[in-house]
């Protein structure tokens, strides 16, 4: 080897590679239990928890059983819960009054869950699809043949104000109306809960990586409903400024911490993100990336515990401060 060509090599990279403890050293970004977030499905009445099928090691929970499952998790170091409701059909409807009923299924399980495990974050997502006969968002207007922005806008501040009643701590508007971020802010406040902050599904895209949690939450008939799909509302994949004049608009109206969803293949978007705001960000991993790692994994094409890992890895490096990941307790523990 001449010595030009070794003058060349002054920079090894691979000196910091070597070990296990000279890696750790050099790391730049980690993963922990306290930056995830597990989502959960919550249903009525006493039976043993409901396996999703599209969702292997997902289950709907009784209240009791989702108290159990929060107080593991906080045991594993996981900072909070998601709240989904799964209602019975007989209390769905077309204008989704169902999310006003201040005994509806989400509100008793929030007060359950301060209740019993105070110390763990619960975040109430505000959406009418799970409430509503057509599986959309928000309310439908028969004359406009779409979404009636506006009025959606009011029952989700009222949502608002019924969840911080319950105790919730975040309020988390996934619905994606224009101009509800700040409704939901001066609602909150007007009835002094001021403290109650919100996490805004600030960049939610129409993906086609919904799937599973609409079978987990009983809204798969939305597709087609009214001759409309959720492109309405939720944001074009194809657009990266669309995203981030959401992001600005919700930052200026009051979020205290904004969302990309979905996160895997919205990366780039993530970093964009990070890159406009100070704020708190928060990545949604769907449940469409869970079932298609899940999958791979069960027809022994991936290595499991790898992929997840390096799934979340991925998310974080981008530059998200917590995710939302079906996947939080299995990585919290381990296994």
């Amino acid at each position: 080897m001449s010595e030009c060509y070794r003058l060349n090599l002054t920079r090894r990279p691979r000196r910091m590679r070597r070990t296990a403890s000279l890696r750790a050293l050099a790391c730049e970004t980690e993963v922990l239990p306290k930056h995830l977030i597990q989502p959960v499905f919550v249903i009525e009445g006493e039976g043993a928890p409901e396996p999703i099928e599209s969702m292997p090691g997902i289950f709907r929970l009784s209240i009791a059983d989702l108290i159990r499952e929060c107080r593991e998790l906080v045991t594993l170091g996981i900072s909070g819960v998601a709240l989904f409701p799964k209602l019975d059909a007989s209390l769905k409807s077309d204008d989704g009054r169902e999310a006003l009923n201040p005994e509806t299924l989400v509100l008793r399980a929030i007060r359950a869950i301060k209740a019993e495990v105070p110390e763990i974050t619960v975040i109430a997502d505000l959406a009418l699809d799970p409430y509503t006969v057509h599986g959309h968002d928000g309310l439908w207007d028969a004359a406009a043949q779409d979404l009636a922005n506006d009025a959606t806008v009011e029952v989700l501040a009222e949502m608002a104000v019924l969840a911080a009643e319950a105790g919730v701590d975040i309020v988390a508007p996934s619905d994606m109306m224009d101009g509800r971020v700040a409704a939901i802010r001066a609602a909150l406040d007007g009835n002094d809960f001021e403290k109650t902050a919100i996490m805004a599904y600030s960049a939610k895209f129409a993906s086609a990586y919904y799937g599973p949690f609409r079978d987990a939450v009983g809204s798969a008939s939305a597709a087609g409903t009214h001759s409309l799909d959720k492109r309405t509302y939720q944001l074009n994949p194809a657009n990266r400024r669309e995203a981030l004049t959401e992001i600005t608009l919700d930052e200026d109206e009051g979020a205290d911490i904004l969302m990309v969803k979905p996160a895997g293949p919205y990366l780039d978007i993530i970093r964009e993100v990070r890159e406009e705001t100070e704020l708190p960000l928060a990545a949604y991993q769907v449940s469409g990336e869970y079932a298609q790692i899940m999958a791979a994994a069960e027809r022994g094409w991936l290595d499991l515990e790898r992929c997840r890992d390096e799934s979340l890895l991925a998310i974080r490096r981008a530059g998200a401060d917590m995710i939302l990941t079906y996947f939080a307790k299995a990585f919290a523990a381990g296994s």
